[in-house]
Order: C-alpha cells, then structure tokens, then sequence
C-alpha cells in the first residue's frame, strides 16, 4: 500500500523527524487502556488550563461536566516517538478507541477537547505544541460529528494538519468549499465509512470528488453492507499505517526541466479494490493513493510558450526514458497512461494556448526539444483520444523520425495544428515506418469515417496498422477493456538501450 485548481508546489527536505524531549504534563494521573493519562480544564471564558483528575467513575471515558470548563485528555505512550507526534479527537472520547490505542503502541500522543471546533481548539493547540513541545503537524482522528470538527478546524488551518483519517464523517458546506488549502498543503485524507451509511453520499463521496479535482490525495475504504455505525476497524493497522506514513510528507524533487513557477498535484486512477477485510467479516470497495500507486503531476510554462505543460512522473524512470506525448489532459480512468506509468514512462500533454483554436506546431517542438535535451527519449509515443489524436497524428506527420509509435483511442483525425488534415498526409510515417494502433468502440460513430479509412490508406502505403474493435461499446469510456496488448504495443516499440 502507500494530492480546475492545482496543488502550488512547497519544495522541502523531507527526513525522519527529529527526536525531541518528551512533554512533561503535571497534576495526577490515571490509566487509559494502560497508558498514562492526563486531564485538564480548559476555561471557557480567557481558554486558560490547569489539571484535573478524572472522576473514578469515568474509567477510560470523559463523563462529567464541570461548569464554566471544557473537559481536555492528554494520553502518553511509553515510549514518544521521534518529533513528538500525535492524533487529536474532537469528539466522542474513547469510542472505538483502537486506532488510537495502536498509535499509542507507536510513540503517539493523543488528545482531546470536548467541545466543537473554534477558539478553543486554538488554544488547546497552542498549549500541547508551545506548552509542552508536541508536533506541529497532529493527525486528526474523526468519526461522525467529530469528522465535521475535524474539517472545520483543519481547513482553517491546512499548515497545521498532518493527515485526516475521517469515519463516516459529517463535513460543512463551509469546508467542503475550503478543501483546496488542504490540498494546497498535501495533507493526506483517509475516509472509512459504511456503504449503507445515510451521509456517504453527500459528504464522504462529495469531499472525494472535489479533493480530487483538485490534485489532493484522498483515499476511501467503504465496508459492504455497513451501517453508520460500528465506527473504525477491528484491525485498526490500516488505519494506524496510514497515520504513521503521514509523518513523512510525499513531497518530491520535481524535475529540473520544469523550472520553478510550477504547480504540483497528485495523479492517481479511479478504480475501485474490492478487498476482503476479515476483522470485519466483509470485503471493502478501496480507492486511492493509499491502495494504488499515486504519481506527481506537474504543470508548467516553458519559455516563450503561451500553453501550459503537463508531465506526469513515473517513481522511477525505465531505461532510455520513454516518454507519451498527448494531445489531451490525461484523467483518472486513462487505464492505459496508468499502466504506462507503472512501466516507467512519463506522460506529458503538449500546450495548447487559450487564444488559439488548437496546439501550435512550433510549440510542441519547442517542448519536444526541451524534454530530450533533458533526457528524455528522442521518440516518444504519440497518443491521443477522440480530436485529440488528429492534433497528435499532426505532429507526428511532421515529425515521423521523432515518434516510436501512435496510440489512439475513438479517434476523430482532424487537426487545427495544420491546414492539411492528417488522413491526408500519412505517407510521412508509413515511410518512417511508423506503427500505428487504434482501440475503438464497434458503435463508435467515428469509426467508419476516421479509423477504417487510415486503416486501408495506411496499409496501401506500406505501413503498419492495427485496429482493436470491442463490440457493444460507443465512444466512452475511451480506453480498452484490457490495456495488456496495448502496453504490450507500446513497451514493444521503444528502442531498447
């Protein structure tokens, strides 16, 4: 296992954290499912805290009141982890306590105030971090109502915020609209809900969608056939794992070819796992980076061209660094640009300005020249999906000694880079010996009219054509059913090194 607006790239050196000295809490103490605990008083008038020890009736819970007070736990670990790490709960204190009580296993600290988000989580924030020394960057922990304090304060605070792990949260309209500056921070999201639970669709599934739009990382794990309730895990690892891996931020050195005024978001596919969960005795429908490989997306203006460039980045690069070279943003159902990734290709989608009615061919030569003086291969794949493949088509006719092969999906072979349109102009790459491989749907209404008419001029010109029909299927989704042989294709035309 392992985020349209964009994530703005913070460049930083990402390490172990430093050890620092354990916090130091006075007044008594009492036992929470074995591990030291300190409770506090928070005023609710001028936020002040003093200690306070739980009533022996309490156990592990938070049950009394005290007037003119808000009720606030300290739980220490045995051992502090490096950097002083910890989880805060906003509500609900010791309710399915176990991801907790692992994160304490861990080196954690955990925390809680009882009362919803606002001045006096600022101030209890302030007390454990300037106080007492614990880490700037607490993970919150969120289920139902406490999910909505969650959000509220860490969207009010998206520098202060480690990753939220949420459990069939509630979410305010307020911060479902301000999720961009935690997307802009990087702050991992982890969602577990039940698949029958009443909120999913207008909270969970909404905050999904909208944190991936905007290049932020959030992954779900839905239980079939849950309810609201039981909250967390019986095998609360998942959820501790992901905590932990939050400490180290997925922040990385971005290309050198990209320069410096960039944006930076997460690219990762759509499909759902469905995997067995045996403490819960059901599967889970798992989405998202912490289930399935996440890459970083880059977009940047090179000098002198007016569009914006694209280039998604493999975690490591194959040998002679193989390149596809699209026409078209590349979404999270481009199984096949997925797939790629995986192999170690980057994907770059060529800069189309917006006071033009299409790409620029001196434009894409102009990226072209840059990425392979950077290293790239000196013959990407040309790909393209519907009318992005007659702009890519384009570029290839007038570079057939640049191109490996070209890929497309339901296209439509019309251009605006040039006047000449490419069905017109094959003969270029039939004689580079450039091949070709179109996947399309059999009702596709452009099939007949654009694919079956390059497959018969492309095969009377001596060159190489493949054309892969699935029957049933219209024009979307535009990508294969099996990306195998198209990978297969693809990986099979790059010069080997």
């Amino acid at each position: 296992m392992m985020p349209f607006a964009a994530v703005v790239l913070a460049v930083a050196l990402v390490g172990t954290p430093a050890r620092c000295d354990p916090p130091q809490f006075g007044g008594e103490k009492t036992s929470w499912h074995g591990f030291d605990r300190y409770d506090f008083l928070m005023h609710e008038s001028d936020f002040t805290v003093k200690p306070h020890k739980a009533g022996a009736d309490e156990g592990n819970a938070v049950k009394t009141p005290v007037k003119g007070h808000l009720r606030c736990v300290v739980v220490a670990p045995k051992q502090t982890a490096p950097g002083n790490p910890w989880s805060w709960r906003g509500y609900y204190f010791d309710h399915e306590p176990q991801a907790e009580i692992e994160l304490l296993k861990r080196g954690f600290h955990i925390g809680f105030i009882w009362c919803d988000a606002g001045k006096p989580w600022d101030a209890w924030y302030k007390f454990l971090t300037e106080t007492h020394g614990m880490s700037k960057k607490p993970a919150f922990v969120g289920m139902s109502r406490g999910g909505r304090n969650a959000y509220t304060w860490a969207t009010a605070n998206p520098d202060k915020v480690s990753c939220i792990y949420a459990d069939n949260p509630a979410i305010s309209r307020e911060a479902l609209a301000a999720l961009g500056g935690l997307a802009k921070a990087d702050v991992p999201l982890l969602h577990v809900c039940g698949s029958l639970d009443p909120i999913l669709g207008n909270h969970t599934l909404v905050a999904e969608s909208v944190y991936q739009q905007l290049g932020g990382r959030i992954s779900v794990m839905m239980k079939d056939g849950a309810a609201h309730h039981p909250h967390s895990l019986r095998d609360p690892k998942p959820i501790a794992d992901f905590i932990e891996a939050s400490l180290k931020p997925a922040v990385a050195d971005p290309p050198p070819f990209v320069g410096k005024a960039i944006i930076r978001s997460s690219f990762y596919g759509s499909e759902s796992d469905y995997r067995e969960v045996p403490g819960e005795k059901t599967f889970a429908v798992c989405r998202g980076p912490w289930f399935a490989p996440s890459y970083h997306r880059y977009e940047f203006r090179p000098d002198g061209i007016r569009g914006t460039v694209s280039v998604i980045v493999p975690k490591a690069p194959a040998p002679g660094k193989p390149w596809v070279f699209r026409g078209d943003f590349v979404t999270r159902d481009a199984a096949v640009d997925l797939a790629l990734l995986g192999r170690g290709f980057h994907v770059v989608t060529g800069p189309v300005p917006t006071d033009t009615d299409g790409p620029v061919l001196q434009q894409w030569n102009a990226v072209y020249k840059l990425l392979t003086d950077a290293g790239l291969s000196k013959t990407p794949v040309l790909a393209g999906a519907g009318g992005a493949a007659g702009e890519v088509y384009a570029w290839a006719v007038e570079n057939p000694d640049r191109v490996s092969c070209v890929y497309a999906e339901n296209p439509i072979l019309r251009s605006r880079m040039s006047k000449a349109q490419p069905l017109d102009r094959l003969a270029p790459l039939a004689k580079a010996g450039v091949p070709v491989l179109h996947v399309c749907g059999g009702r596709d209404p452009w099939l007949d009219s654009q694919t079956r008419v390059l497959e018969k001029r492309y095969k009377e010109l001596g060159g190489t054509v493949t054309v892969l029909v699935e029957e049933g299927k219209g024009h979307f989704p535009t990508a294969p059913r099996d990306v195998k042989p198209v990978v297969d294709f693809i990986v099979g035309r790059q010069p080997s090194r």
